[in-house]
């Protein structure tokens, strides 16, 4: 353990073909710290982005979640002990002390908005100030609701009665109107998350969308530009977002996920949740098979001695799994109709998280969604282990392309950097070539 650890005492390579097409020069190279809170696990990764645009591992760490539910805080404490223990190891790794983390937030109920903003300009010409205030003003709506904005993207500009407008710069007009996709969520729930990292001695650089992130480290450009859903099947809910012309356009979160799967084979089983877990990941699908009567499965009971184990054929394990697996794609469906975008994400989904990997989830999905589907791989990063480059750590490896400048929204901009391009929908266009 080196002087640097923060912690008291606590217990390959793999090229990517998208990285092949993709090598640009990165936004930011860092070393960039970036924290993926969940309530199954909870990861670290410290890492940097090289010239050539390729990411690469530094250091490495997780733990099991332990005071989160549902992506929000529950237990202060235990949730420090586990952030403390994952930061820990990858700062150990890579030898370094973090000061601040890029860190997801899939609690507090995120939502995704629309808003309609209307800013005077009487007559004069739009500056790069007046598009920032803009944004502002989409922010400070969502505030004098209790809801803190997470991102704030400019989907189209109107100028005066000119619309479809891609950068409003320069042009003169007495009225400037902006239609942004606000992703916020509630203040006490951001505030939770704060004071844990406080805890923590960690700043927060960036909060990013779970969603979001898991987007940016599985989907490849065409996805994004022609349109997509990503579907995050995590430990206690499962996350949508659609993406299309190169932006994220809408997401949602539902509160059910792998946990539920496991919960159910519990009960229904009558044995403790550890077993329930094993069962699932060793034996669980969703695929009827006509040798699932004849093959038993050992399920120990709750309250039984030890060697008294049940033997259970497999057709009971299927008949658990897939009852809970149906409904979350039938959730995800509706909330995709009701989102009015259903054209727009294409006929692609993705999906990713560690609920993803149960076998027959891919093929149930593309049946109750009635779309191609594939399961999404997180892009390779340079130096990470093989465990940590499977569907659960999409959300971590996105978190990295975020903190390196993938994807970043426009209130994110730098506009003395786009400035010499002289032209905001170039910039806006370079950033979506390299999400």
């Amino acid at each position: 353990m080196n002087d640097l650890s923060r912690r008291a005492t606590i217990t390959a390579t793999r090229a990517d073909p998208r990285q092949q097409d993709a090598r640009r020069q990165p936004a930011r190279s860092g070393p960039f710290g970036v924290l993926d809170i969940g309530s199954t696990k909870i990861s670290c990764l410290i890492g940097r982005a090289e010239s050539d645009g390729r990411l690469r591992a530094l250091g490495f760490g997780w733990q099991r979640g332990r005071g989160v539910k549902s992506g929000g805080i529950v237990d202060l404490e235990e949730a420090e002990k586990a952030i403390r223990a994952a930061v820990g190891a990858a700062e150990d790794q890579a030898d370094m002390r973090l000061k601040s983390v890029t860190v997801n937030l899939s609690c507090g109920q995120p939502e995704s908005r629309l808003f309609n903003v209307q800013w005077p300009i009487d007559g004069r010409a739009v500056t790069e100030d007046d598009i920032r205030r803009v944004v502002r003003e989409a922010r400070a709506r969502a505030a004098s609701e209790g809801r803190g904005t997470i991102h704030a993207l400019p989907l189209n500009f109107s100028t005066d009665e000119t619309g479809g407008v891609a950068d409003p710069r320069g042009l003169y007009c007495d009225t400037l109107t902006a239609q942004l996709h606000v992703v916020d969520a509630a203040t006490t729930a951001i505030k939770s998350v704060t004071a844990c990292l406080e805890r923590c001695e960690l700043e927060i650089a960036s909060m990013v969308s779970a969603p979001f992130a898991s987007g940016l480290a599985t989907l490849v450009e065409d996805e994004r530009e022609l349109g997509a859903t990503v579907i995050d099947m995590g430990g206690g809910t499962t996350t949508i977002a659609i993406f299309a012309e190169g932006q994220m356009l809408h997401t949602a979160q539902l509160p059910v996920g792998g946990n539920h799967v496991t919960n159910d084979v519990a009960r229904l089983l009558s044995t403790q949740v550890a077993h329930a877990e094993r069962l699932k990941t060793l034996y669980g699908t969703c695929q009827e098979s006509p040798d699932d009567a004849r093959e038993l499965l050992p399920v120990p009971l709750v309250g039984e001695a030890e060697h008294q184990i049940a033997k259970v054929p497999r057709s009971a394990l299927v008949s658990i799994i897939r009852p809970r697996l149906e409904e979350i794609f039938e959730l995800v469906r509706d909330r995709i109709e009701t989102s009015g975008l259903g054209r727009a994400a294409g006929a692609r989904v993705v999906l990713t998280g560690g609920a993803s990997q149960l076998v027959g989830a891919r093929e149930l999905a593309a049946q109750i969604l009635d779309r191609q589907v594939r399961i999404g791989k997180p892009l390779g990063v340079i130096g990470l282990p093989d465990a940590a480059t499977v569907p659960n750590f999409a959300t971590m490896i996105g978190l990295l392309a975020f903190a390196t400048g993938e994807g970043q929204t426009m209130h994110d901009i730098d506009f003395n950097v786009a400035a010499p391009q002289g032209r905001l929908a170039r910039f806006m266009n370079f950033l979506v070539r390299r999400m």
